[in-house]
């Protein structure tokens, strides 16, 4: 009997014992968090550049090659002027817009044209619209870069090519030529002015 209680005994001690550390480490505020979970909030800085060597220069200069392939690919030729280029902290647009004029009855043609080369060159169409007068097409490359084509006011085409998060850098102006008037330090741009006997078809 006398052995019996001697157990019980240590056994409750050991027990007040360990209930003490815990009570302790947790007093003193002890990071009790996983590695994972640490890693976790860590990579929160780097979200959308993980992988992705390249800067916002770099990126930039893409972006311009994309919209040169595809505005090389319309036949017949298109002028066309640069856009406004946008930063933001880690990533950038380009924007090209198109001086011809295009007319209601060719613009579902040009718009099918450029939609036909992006799924050649393996770029995903995300979303279509539809709209006779105010069509679009936008699409995605399989690194993160998107593209898309609209019609605007006066059915006036415009491109844009937006680059994923990349690391920040500085960002200089294209380098790309227009095939016209470079329209430098006019913003916005004029109305398409400039008439094509295929694509201005039926225009006023």
């Amino acid at each position: 009997m006398r052995r019996r209680f001697q157990i019980v005994a240590v056994a409750l001690a050991v027990g007040f014992t360990l209930s003490a550390c815990g009570s302790e480490k947790a007093q003193s505020g002890a990071d009790t968090s996983t590695p994972a979970a640490e890693s976790g909030t860590g990579s929160k800085d780097t979200k959308g550049t993980k992988g992705n060597s390249m800067d916002m220069q770099e990126a930039a200069d893409r972006a311009d090659g994309m919209l040169d392939a595809v505005l090389k690919e319309i036949d017949p030729e298109v002028q066309w002027a640069h856009g406004p280029t946008s930063k933001g902290s880690c990533d950038v647009t380009r924007r090209r817009t198109v001086m011809t004029i295009v007319s209601a009855d060719r613009r579902q043609g040009f718009l099918d044209q450029v939609e036909k080369f992006w799924r050649a060159s393996d770029y995903r169409i995300k979303a279509k619209n539809n709209d006779t007068e105010f069509p679009a097409v936008y699409a995605v490359t399989k690194d993160g870069f998107g593209i898309s084509v609209s019609v605007r006011a006066k059915g006036q085409a415009f491109f844009e090519a937006d680059t994923p998060c990349v690391k920040e850098s500085k960002v200089a102006d294209s380098v790309s030529k227009p095939n016209g008037p470079a329209y430098e330090g006019v913003y916005p741009l004029p109305s398409p002015n400039v008439r094509s006997e295929f694509w201005s078809a039926g225009a006023s």
